[in-house]
Order: structure tokens, then C-alpha cells, then sequence
């Protein structure tokens, strides 16, 4: 189906003038350059990926003319949308005195002192360069503060690519085992099995069964690991009763606790955090605090945080990154989360409840197996009648993810890009009118898609 957008564009434009066909010259091109034709899996699409020639706003235009609704903002990575005025302004008053250089920068000071002060649990922070070595960082100096190797990490859960951190986020029926005693599933081939043996898998929102899993362990765990709302897990969040549980259990067995906020800070003033009674040893941090910047943080109690202190007479984690806390990185960052202040975070979060109350009209209307979850300004609609409340109750059916798959490209064949899970986020640029026309489109989409619905309900038989 060919987008509105593109048909709006293309009645002044001619094939020529619209690039028509390029997306796929550049993609055989491309295909004889790198792996797959890309160097992130998530810009593929069937036959080949769209490419990108600008973005402003909450609007991206591919290099064919067409214009959409940016739900994705790079995999929840722009609070602001794109080339926001004042961000591109600091950005580009930093690049004309130097991008990098082997000297200290004021600008890493101002930017730490920001992001401490929006949490009181943020004793002192150091700066990396993606939410993947946030949190290969926060397990690293877990380790380095209690001397114990093991891990433990929500299942399913997504956390970079560290071979500890992503253990379980692709498991299945054929292969995750007990739910009391969830397997260490690898995603790459070829992962250690000593890698696998340090991670400890307990189920999400199940505070007995996971405090049962973690008592078998607890004298060699260094952390748990946990996000507050699992993007790969359904995009449900923590319970508090579950957050608390491991908070405790921590404590009481020499243990760190260790949020991933690498997607989840813009849920809050101070993280999504805010939300609960608890205070972590350590947080990681990334995407959206980089103020489009590549960027990753990782914050918390000061005495836990020293292991990477050079002036130590003995340093327990040696720590250093040829960019890390770049100037570039640093006034776009702080720019960014300026912006995002208290009424912007409160803003942005009604916004997102607005929408997520207009996709359960919608679904309503439309009269399908569906329903959508999330908090704050994130959601994920699901090709489920009941919201799941685990790895498990979220794991997509073959006949689910072909509709997933289906409804999330006629959404973007209809003006709107999505995360690929038909998740989306939202940014500050976003105004009610984009959400009204978001509600439209899916509703057409869920209508269209019925039948294929239909068959996913439970049928009903009977008798005498």
C-alpha cells in the first residue's frame, strides 16, 4: 500500500526528482560492503531499507520524498525529535573549538553535575559511550566491589550486547526451561558456557519464585540486574512489590542492585526510579541523555562507584574510553535534559497516557484480540486480548507475529514509523493532532487486518 504521504509528495514530483528505485541501488551497493547491508539489523526491511536524506521535528523524510511520524526517535534514543534548534546550536558552536581531545573538558563537569542533581541517589556518575557498556560497566564494577563473578537478570530482559547482560533476552518454548528455574539461553553462538554459568535467571514480577532462585545463589551474586519496564519482556512494569523484594534480598546477601535506565530515564524526572521506594546501588544510563549523541552513563553510591577511581592506591576497575564524555556528546546531552525538565517530564508522560487510552478506543472499536501496555511515554500494542504480564505471557505466537509484522508495515506505509515490535516512544515535538492521526491510521490497519485476527481468538463449540 503506498503511504498518503508519498502520494501527497509525489503529485509534484516527478519518479526522477523523488530518487524513485534509489533506496534499492544503494541497498545492492551496500550488500557488497557489510553484513546484511547494514550495521544495525533494526533499519532492514522487506525488499530493502528506506534511507534517510533529513529530519526535523517529530517528521522524517526518506531520500524517495516520503515523510513520516517518527514513533521510533532511533529506538527511544530522541526525547526532543530531531535537529532540535537549541541542541544544534550548542552542537555546533562546540564542533567549531573541537570535537575530542586528550584533555579534560568543562563541559563533562557541568554535565555530571546535571545529571546528579536530578537524583539523590546519583552520588557520582562516569561517562561511556553506549547504554550497552553502561551496563557491561555497572556489572564490571558490581564485581570488582563484591568479589563474586555471577549475575542476576530478569528473563528476557534486554541489556546490550555484553555476553553476561544479554544472556536470555531470545529465549523460547524449545529452550527456557522450568519457570522456577529459568535456562541461561546464549544469543550468539559460540558464547562461553562459563559465561552462561554466571548468569542466574529469575522470572519477571514473580517475587517468590525469584527470591527462591536467588537464595541457591546467594553467596556468589554480585548484582541483580533489572529494568523497570522490559521493553523485550511486554513493556510491563516492575511491580513495586517485586522491586522492593530484591531490594531487600540484596541487601541482606551482600549483593548490588542495578537498574538498566538506559531506555527507561525519560519515564521520570530522575529516572523511572522516581516511581518506586527503592534506591539502587548502581544505574545505567544511555540513548536519550546523549541529546542525539552517541552516549551511556553509569551513576550511583559513591562508595560503589570508587572501584574506578585512578587515585586509588589499588584500583579495582580500570576504566577509560577513547570518547567518552566527548564536549560534542556533553552540550548536546546536557541541552537535551535541560530541556527535559519537571514540567516537560510530566508533560510528555500525560501525552503518552492520552495515547495509550486512544489505542484501547481503538482496539475496542475495531473488536480484535489486542491490547496495548506501557508507561509513561512509551508504549507496545500486542496481538494479545490480555495484557502479558512476563517474558512468557509476552512471547509472540507465529500467527501473532505475523500480524505484529503486518499491522506495524501499514502503519508505516501509512506515514509512521514504529520499533519493529510495534512499539513506539514519543518526544516532546509530538502534539496531539500527530496522535489523532496515529488512532486513525491503526484503526484502518486493525480493521483490515481482522480476519487474520479472527483466527487467533479462541474458538467455542457447542453442545446438546
Amino acid at each position: 500500500m503506498m503511504s498518503a504521504f508519498k502520494q501527497e509528495n509525489d503529485e509534484n514530483n516527478s519518479p526522477s526528482e523523488t530518487g524513485a528505485d534509489r533506496s534499492a541501488l544503494l541497498y545492492q551497493k551496500a550488500l557488497s560492503l557489510m553484513p546484511g547491508g547494514c550495521s544495525r539489523n533494526t533499519v532492514l526491511r522487506r525488499p530493502n531499507p528506506l534511507y534517510a536524506q533529513s529530519a526535523a521535528g517529530c517528521f522524517v523524510t526518506d531520500i524517495e520524498g516520503t515523510r513520516r511520524v517518527d514513533f521510533a526517535n532511533n529506538m527511544a534514543a530522541l526525547i526532543h525529535g530531531h535537529a532540535h534548534p537549541e541542541i544544534v546550536t550548542q552542537v555546533t558552536e562546540q564542533l567549531q573549538k573541537g570535537s575530542a581531545f586528550t584533555l579534560a573538558t568543562e563541559a563533562e563537569i557541568d554535565y555530571a553535575e546535571h545529571l546528579c542533581s536530578r537524583n539523590t541517589g546519583f552520588d557520582k556518575i562516569r561517562f561511556v559511550n553506549s547504554g550497552t557498556e553502561a551496563v557491561m560497566s555497572c556489572l564490571k564494577a558490581s564485581r570488582a566491589y563484591t568479589g563474586r563473578a555471577k549475575i542476576a537478570k530478569v528473563e528476557g530482559a534486554y541489556h546490550g550486547l555484553y555476553d553476561y547482560a544479554e544472556v536470555s533476552q531470545t529465549a523460547s518454548p524449545s529452550n527456557w526451561g522450568e519457570v522456577s528455574k529459568p535456562n541461561s539461553v546464549p544469543v550468539a553462538f559460540g558464547t562461553p558456557q562459563a559465561a552462561l554459568d554466571d548468569v542466574v535467571v529469575i522470572p519477571f514480577n514473580d517475587p517468590p519464585r525469584a527470591i527462591a532462585i536467588l537464595n541457591k545463589h546467594k553467596d556468589e551474586l554480585a548484582c541483580v540486574l533489572v529494568d523497570l519496564l522490559p521493553h523485550r519482556v511486554g513493556l510491563i512494569p516492575a511491580s513495586t512489590e517485586f522491586v522492593i523484594a530484591l531490594r531487600e534480598w540484596t541487601e541482606n546477601n551482600g549483593a548490588l542492585l542495578v537498574f538498566d535506565e538506559v531506555i527507561t530515564f525519560r519515564n521520570g524526572y530522575g529516572g523511572a526510579q522516581d516511581n518506586y521506594p527503592v534506591t539502587p546501588d548502581l544505574t545505567a544510563m544511555g540513548k536519550m541523555i546523549g541529546g542525539g549523541f552517541p552516549v551511556g552513563a553509569l551513576a550511583g553510591n559513591s562508595e560503589v562507584m570508587d572501584v574506578m577511581n585512578p587515585l586509588n592506591d589499588k584500583v579495582l576497575f580500570p576504566h577509560s574510553g577513547t570518547f567518552s564524555a566527548n564536549p560534542v556528546t556533553m552540550v548536546a546531552g546536557l541541552s537535551a535534559m535541560k530541556l527535559f525538565d519537571r514540567e516537560a517530564v510530566f508533560r510528555l508522560n500525560a501525552q503518552g497516557d492520552r495515547l495509550r487510552a486512544k489505542i484501547s478506543d481503538v482496539i475496542a472499536q475495531a473488536d480484535v484480540p489486542a491490547c496495548v501496555t506501557g508507561t509513561g511515554s512509551m508504549f507496545r500494542i500486542h496481538m494479545k486480548a490480555t495484557p502479558p504480564t512476563n517474558y512468557r505471557d509476552a512471547y509472540a505466537s507465529p500467527q501473532e507475529a505475523k500480524l505484529m509484522t503486518a499491522l506495524v508495515d501499514h502503519l508505516f506505509d501509512n506515514g509512521f514509523m514504529m520499533i519493529n515490535t510495534c512499539s513506539g516512544t514519543l518526544s516532546t515535538v509530538m502534539t496531539d493532532r500527530e496522535l489523532s492521526h496515529f488512532a486513525e491510521v491503526l484503526l484502518a490497519g486493525l480493521n483490515r487486518l481482522k480476519p487474520q485476527f479472527d483466527a487467533l481468538k479462541p474458538s467455542t463449540t457447542i453442545t446438546e
